[in-house]
């Protein structure tokens, strides 16, 4: 017999295709996305050699990128609630797809950045659409397993994006880097035309059914459980955004003091395989165990598992990631892999959250705000900030800020502190949502008035 918080078990016809077809695209999507971060140095060497302000302006191709992406989502969001949700799909892939493989020939910095900006447009219309096909096709009491094997393409995709990128860039040319999804990303766009759209709340029980109005997104501003996990998710993103575009960097310049001027791309090379190596074990367990765990807990009744789970293995993320800015390398290492083990832990979890408190009439438009919130309050912003921190101490060339730091490694750390913070209030904005969430979760297919 079913309750509000044990709905039917089932699944649309075809869900297990369209379910891969999903997760082949996020996991393009982000290698997209990290090929950049992996070449960072080389761009910054070919365009912005002796500009005072080189890793302010690098760190903006991201922040351009993501302030696009953020921005057109609410808009994809609504497109999404009255059409086809496949064919927005898969306009947004190929559009991605062709703006990354135009990125290789960029003619100069300014070309490279508006090519960001148009794969931010692409890559709005795909993050606000496919969580919600999940949604429809997959009950409350899956949906945290089945968001985690979607979004454990993030760590595939990142580390595929920071290890391809690295590696091409290594051995033939940064401008290869971009060039490596193109084929699959137009293969994948042109297969999603060919999906079903499943029906809007076909695994959501006691749903009024309406179409949305504009004046429905008050209901999730009234939502503490959705607030919260905004918040924490900006927070979240913030950290995790800074930290992956300038890990690299960080890693070779400033820790281990290769430096592409001093010992050859080949040492950059070897970082980025490093650390995607790192992202992909530690992304793929901690996303796909944060997904099992936190369905476990709270089909077992703990109120607010999602939150609680997500809450508490952040602050544990905390002093973890304060401490690999101190520790030597290689034992470094160790603890920037355990950080990301934990941060990863809550992606299942938070993206469930926002699926299970929205109303189906607005869950794509629910999605879209939380992509509009949390990447501007978070990446769009921190890898200019942290590139500004490093430019404005640039003069500090022999760690006074941090003397326990060799040579010019103070700058960063500076800038990475700001990380560890974030990673902490996400924490604690989590932990705050936990008692609103049974009772959100409950109440929201009943949401919205008739």
């Amino acid at each position: 017999m079913s309750t509000d918080l044990e709905p039917k078990q089932s699944r649309v016809p075809g869900a297990a295709l369209s379910l891969a077809l999903l997760i082949l695209i996020n996991l393009v999507n982000y290698i997209d996305r990290y090929n950049l971060a992996a070449v960072e140095p080389h761009i910054r060497d070919e365009f912005l050699k002796g500009d005072p302000n080189a890793f302010t302006k690098t760190g903006q191709l991201s922040t351009a990128f993501l302030v696009t992406y953020m921005l057109f989502a609410p808009l994809f969001g609504w497109l999404a609630e009255k059409f086809n949700r496949w064919v927005i799909i898969g306009f947004g892939v190929l559009l991605w797809t062709i703006a990354t493989g135009a990125t290789a020939y960029a003619p100069s910095y300014n070309a490279l950045l508006l090519c960001r900006i148009v794969v931010g447009v692409g890559e709005a219309a795909w993050g606000p659409t496919a969580p919600t096909i999940i949604a429809d096709m997959y009950p409350v009491a899956r949906r945290g397993y089945v968001m985690a094997w979607f979004y454990v393409a993030i760590p595939v995709g990142s580390a595929l994006g920071y290890m391809l990128g690295g590696q091409m860039a290594a051995h033939f040319s940064w401008h290869y880097a971009f060039l490596t999804a193109v084929p699959p990303g137009l293969v994948l766009g042109v297969w999603a035309f060919f999906r079903p759209d499943p029906p809007r709340g076909a695994n959501d029980e006691g749903v009024i059914k309406r179409k949305f109005r504009p004046r429905d997104l008050l209901v999730l501003v009234k939502t503490p459980s959705y607030v919260f996990n905004t918040l924490g998710m900006a927070a979240m993103t913030f950290a995790i955004g800074g930290m992956s575009f300038w890990l690299p960097t960080y890693v070779n310049e400033y820790r281990l003091h290769y430096g592409v001027d001093k010992a050859g791309s080949a040492h950059l090379g070897e970082v980025t395989s490093l650390v995607g190596v790192i992202t992909v074990i530690c992304g793929i367990g901690g996303t796909i165990l944060g997904g099992i765990w936190g369905d476990k807990l709270r089909n077992k009744g703990m109120r607010g598992a999602y939150f609680k789970l997500s809450g508490y293995t952040m602050l544990a993320a905390f002093p973890v990631f304060i401490a690999s800015l101190y520790v030597p390398f290689p034992w470094a290492w160790a603890f920037i892999a355990l950080a990301m083990f934990l941060i990863f832990l809550n992606t299942g979890p938070t993206n469930t959250i926002t699926a299970n408190v929205s109303h189906p009439a607005l869950r794509a438009n629910a999605f879209g705000l939380n992509i509009l919130i949390i990447h501007a309050a978070g990446d769009a912003i921190s890898p200019r900030v942290i590139g500004q921190v490093r430019d404005a101490t640039n003069s500090d060339t022999h760690g006074t800020l941090w003397p326990a730091l060799n040579e010019a490694g103070g700058n960063m750390n500076a800038a990475f502190g700001l990380v560890g913070l974030a990673i902490f209030v996400a924490g604690v904005l989590w932990l705050l949502g936990a008692r609103h969430l049974e009772k959100d979760t409950a109440a929201a297919g009943s949401s919205l008035a008739a």
